[in-house]
């Protein structure tokens, strides 16, 4: 339980916030039912409520009539999710979460890839394929990143087929002296190809979304391009303030 100077619901909603996180309670699974929990904690059924409400409020479950407590689907990461990530912890993949990266290789860059990383087409990019799955060991993404083949020789662990715990692009960060100060994402749809059902575990037509993302430093040098591909069921949410009206 976490430090008991929070109220009860705030320690409840914090412990199966983490359960949920580290795969006890994985996508689909139902929660204990309330009554049944109140009871076994020795704790009114209403402070039981109340911790679900929280868990409700912040879309990690879903309440029914007939089937009780569902933990849903995590909701997908978009690249601006995952910079900040990266920012605040020092890592790119949220509790529960892992990835297996299927090649890290050197490769001629295609005519989009090359506008985007501002290099000539044809010329060397490294490219880095990974997927990443749940604490239920189900694939949630398959992505792809692109980095300048400049830097091959300065970030050899690019082109190693293994994960960087701090991000690939923070890595480079370090490694060359860039600094990622802006982002920008694109989010768009289209039906999977064979490769992403592979990936990604769909059964054909499915729809999938597709996440692009370039972080450039502030004189304009692309720092990663990644593009970031999820199947139906997984939401994109953003939380903003809005300024003061005059």
């Amino acid at each position: 339980m976490p430090p008991q100077n929070t109220h009860k619901w705030q320690q409840l909603a914090e412990q199966l916030r983490g359960q949920i996180a580290d795969g006890t309670y994985p996508p689909g699974s139902l929660l204990p039912r309330q009554v049944d929990l109140a009871a076994q904690l020795g704790w009114s059924e209403v402070t039981v409520r109340r911790a679900y409400a929280v868990l409700q409020a912040e879309q990690l479950v879903t309440s029914t009539r007939h089937r009780g407590t569902v933990v849903n689907e995590p909701p997908h990461l978009s690249g601006r999710d995952r910079a900040l990530a990266v920012r605040r912890t020092g890592r790119i993949y949220s509790p529960g979460e892992y990835a297996k990266i299927t090649s890290a290789e050197l490769v001629s860059a295609p005519d989009d890839v090359a506008a985007i990383l501002g290099i000539e087409a044809g010329a060397p990019a490294i490219k880095r394929v990974r997927v990443t799955f749940g604490a239920d060991d189900k694939p949630r993404s398959a992505s792809t990143s692109w980095y300048d083949g400049a830097h091959a020789e300065a970030a050899p662990e690019l082109l190693v087929a293994d994960r960087i715990t701090a991000g690939s692009w923070r890595y480079l960060e370090m490694q060359v002296g860039l600094q990622a100060v802006d982002g920008s994402d694109s989010i768009d749809t289209r039906l999977a190809t064979p490769e992403d059902a592979e990936a990604l575990a769909l059964e054909l037509p499915a729809a999938v979304k597709v996440s692009s993302t370039v972080l450039t430093t502030a004189d304009g040098i692309v720092v990663e391009y990644g593009i970031s591909i999820s199947g139906s069921g997984r939401s994109s949410n953003y939380d903003y303030a809005l300024p003061a009206s005059n």
